[in-house]
């Protein structure tokens, strides 16, 4: 098979699945659901085909497909360039990992709506896969509102008045965002630039003075909501009202690392690092971001429901990526990319932990896991990669793309950014340490017992396990993603 039909296949799997989902989700194959054998088996395909399109793009190979024209001189248009291609392989490789995950914790707290659930994911995972080879603007943005239409549904899942407001809320910010600000700067890069194509070098260089920059930058990036840039981050503490798999997709799949892979997206390849280096219409955003950062990071410290605390440091580690493309320093740029996978799979180990906990606990409060890391030592002892990766302390990938943002301030020689950084770090030490001593060190009290508690359902232990050892492994072995990495237009000086 060429390396078009990989991709055209890449994209096609996950939506085939959903109709196969949608029509026998509900029947049994050996006492198993069929939903669940079809997501298994999909999302096994999926990586098999994203794999050797990984190995054919590393050999030199051009991919690229226009579909149709629907408007005069713009396409649905796919290409794959270096951050697609690792966007896809992270979120191929995750789809396998949050199944598995996804089964056990289904099964375990015997939610309904499972085919549905099922359904939506599978068009969350395509949209994703779709939006990671588009190749202009346009492809882009049809792919990215298809996103947050699909996870509507996963966000309201529960069904209840809380899960229902969540929603609303998660659909309003991200749809009202996109619709009012970043499809009017896609029209207005269209009648500058007469194409909205993702080129190196940019498109807009020779179209825009200052004053349009600073214009057309504000309305990209608060029109990219799901970065979570403040004051538009209200939608992702108000999603954490979704189950723990949910969670996961938003934070670590799809919806938020589909925000940063934009906002990456609109610097390198409609802009140019070249033109925001030249400009100061990109200081604003600069200081914005590092302002996100620390505030997100303290209010992370007051919340004492797991999933909101990982939610507000979410909101944080969103903006390291934003600072750090915006910076357009070569070393920053690659700290920017970077983190993206390591965030990734930090992210989704912490809040496969917290999944776990309330699975075998049905606990919520890190006031209420004194000593939980004795009854559940798997999943506690995950959290901690986990954790560690988001402060930024070796052997976990964090610390790879902190270490480069930081060379990346010296590069730019922004020293608000260093700063930034060191605060953040000691906030995220702040906020994350004090769970493992809570779950290690303290003693259950007599109101809180977890005697008879053990690990969640083996599907959850093996997910958590396995994202925390690749968490690791990024660390030790990064050759493939900087291979990747060192291909973005600006990386290399």
């Amino acid at each position: 098979m060429n390396s078009v039909d990989l991709m055209l296949l890449s994209i096609s799997i996950p939506f085939i699945t959903a109709i196969l989902i949608l029509l026998f989700g509900n029947t049994r194959i050996a006492g198993v659901y069929s939903r669940e054998w079809l997501s298994i088996v999909s999302s096994v395909a999926l990586l098999l085909t994203v794999l050797p399109l990984l190995e054919h793009f590393m050999q030199g190979a051009i991919i690229e497909q226009r579909l149709i024209e629907p408007l005069p001189g713009v396409w649905l248009h796919l290409s794959i360039e270096p951050l697609g291609m690792m966007f896809a392989a992270i979120a191929s490789l995750l789809w396998v990992v949050n199944t598995v995950y996804s089964i056990g914790y289904m099964r375990g707290n015997n939610e309904k709506n499972q085919t549905r659930f099922y359904v939506c994911f599978a068009i969350a995972i395509g949209c994703t896969l779709g939006l990671a080879f588009s190749a202009n603007l346009f492809t882009l943005f049809i792919f990215y509102e298809v996103l947050s239409i699909s996870t509507y549904p996963l966000v309201a899942h529960k069904g209840n008045e809380l899960a229902k407001k969540g929603a609303r809320t998660y659909l309003a910010i991200l749809m009202g965002s996109s619709i009012g600000f970043l499809l009017l700067a896609i029209i207005w890069t269209w009648s500058l630039a007469g194409t909205v194509d993702f080129r190196a070098g940019g498109i807009l260089s020779e179209h825009i003075g200052q004053p349009v920059i600073g214009i057309l930058l504000f309305l990209f990036i608060y029109g990219i909501g799901k970065a979570a840039l403040m004051p538009l981050h209200r939608w992702l503490p108000a999603a954490m009202v979704a189950p723990t798999p949910v969670s996961a997709l938003l934070h670590a799949v799809a919806v938020v690392k589909a925000g940063v892979f934009t906002v990456m997206k609109v610097i390198i390849y409609i802009f140019s690092p070249a033109v925001l280096s030249d400009s100061l219409a990109a200081d604003w955003i600069m200081y914005l971001a590092g302002i996100s950062i620390v505030l997100a990071s303290t209010i992370a410290l007051f919340q004492d429901n797991l999933k909101r605390r990982l939610a507000y440091s979410t909101i944080s580690q969103l903006s390291y990526v934003t600072i750090a493309a915006i910076l357009v320093a070569p070393f920053s740029l690659m700290a920017a990319a970077l983190h993206i996978a390591a965030h990734a799979f930090g992210k989704i180990t912490l809040f496969f932990a917290a999944g776990a906990i309330y699975t075998a606990t049905h606990k919520t409060e890190i006031s209420q896991l004194k000593g939980i890391g004795r009854q559940m030592p798997w999943t506690m002892g995950a959290f901690t990669i986990g954790a560690l990766s988001m402060i930024g302390i070796p052997p976990a990938a964090g610390f790879l793309s902190k270490w480069y943002l930081l060379l990346g301030s010296f590069q730019a020689q922004e020293w608000f950014v260093f700063v930034v950084i060191i605060i953040s770090t000691m906030l995220n030490a702040a906020y994350f340490l004090p769970i493992l001593y809570t779950a290690f060190i303290e003693k259950a009290d007599d109101q809180i017992s977890f005697a008879g508690i053990q690990e969640a359902p083996l599907a959850i232990v093996i997910a958590l396990t396995t994202t925390a050892l690749l968490t690791l492994l990024l660390f030790f072995i990064p050759d493939v993603p900087l291979q990747l990495i060192n291909q973005i237009p600006g990386v290399k000086p």
